[in-house]
């Protein structure tokens, strides 16, 4: 039997995540598995149906600890030890990054960064993940207990099983405060976040500046999707870091990411690989992006998205 002690996260509603709902997925789906999942705050919603064997209850993050996580790295220790899992599994994001790195190296287990896949098939705990900037990928076995793995979002379809598992809540950790957030600018965002989206618009060097990204917000807009850049588009001050997908930046794992203006450097490969369909939109036909694009278009963005985005609006209408 393994035993999986999976720490969800919340969406916005304060519903299950859809990442986390996919890490359920991935859980359920390993042979002979005891799942406890851990959730912050009361248990209600969609975290009391989960098809799980336990959900417990943990503290809320309140907004002192919101990006640094010590209450919560001190609960999920707490956890931890009182469950004595083989997995830990949380989503590949901030908190998940930050927590499971902090426990992998109090406890001297491994850490498995985002993780595309997890398997107990040969009676080992293995995981497969991106190396090599995202040109391959690779699996490992993993022989410490507990293993941290951060999964991927877009990896697994989400569960929409249901079941009734006990409910519980933990007491919570001890933690060594030593530093706490005092203020926080929200970040002004419409539409779905990039790391959720279904369908992702990214733009490179390519475009040749700032104003282009509109026609991608248009194109995106209108496929129900969020907008990706480059580094180079980043760094160049054409759009937020916070849309930067790559190696350095966010991964995504949307049904289809247009790279428009994108050479397919490995580093912002490795970021969006997992896409179910890359469709590439360059000028120049030898770019590497085209060997990882399952179809493209040799042209001038500037002719190609307005056909691409009238269509789009026409079959959507």
């Amino acid at each position: 039997m393994t035993t999986i002690l999976l720490v969800a996260e919340r969406a916005q509603q304060g519903e299950i995540s859809q990442a986390s709902l996919q890490s359920v997925a991935a859980a359920s789906g390993l042979s002979d598995a005891q799942i406890t999942v851990a959730v912050t705050g009361e248990a209600s919603g969609s975290a009391s149906s989960l098809p799980v064997e336990k959900v417990v209850s943990i503290s809320e993050i309140s907004s002192g600890d919101s990006g640094i996580y010590e209450q919560a790295t001190a609960d999920v220790a707490a956890l931890v030890a009182s469950t004595n899992p083989d997995v830990v599994l949380f989503n590949k994001s901030d908190f998940g990054s930050v927590v499971g790195a902090r426990l992998a190296f109090r406890t001297d287990s491994a850490f498995a960064a985002d993780c595309t896949e997890i398997s107990n098939a040969s009676g080992s705990v293995s995981v497969t993940r991106p190396v090599y900037g995202g040109s391959a990928l690779a699996e490992f076995e993993i022989a410490s207990s507990p293993a941290f793995v951060p999964l991927r979002a877009g990896a697994y379809e989400p569960t929409s099983k249901t079941g009734s598992p006990s409910v519980e809540t933990a007491a919570a950790g001890s933690a060594d405060i030593r530093a706490s957030v005092t203020d926080t600018v929200a970040e002004a965002r419409d539409g779905v976040r990039l790391e959720d989206a279904n369908f992702v618009v990214s733009g490179g060097r390519g475009l040749g500046g700032p104003e282009p990204f509109s026609v991608l917000t248009d194109l995106a807009n209108a496929l129900g999707g969020a907008v990706g850049a480059s580094r180079a588009a980043c760094d160049a001050g054409w759009i937020d870091h916070s849309h930067q997908v790559g190696l350095t930046g966010k991964s995504v794992s949307p049904d289809v990411y247009v790279a428009v203006g994108i050479s397919g450097a490995s580093q912002h490969m490795a970021g969006c690989s997992s896409s179910r369909a890359i469709v590439a939109i360059n000028k120049d036909g030898d770019s590497n992006i085209f060997k990882e694009a399952r179809f493209g278009v040799v042209g001038d963005w500037e002719k190609v998205l307005p056909s691409f985005l009238a269509t789009v609006r026409e079959l959507k209408a």
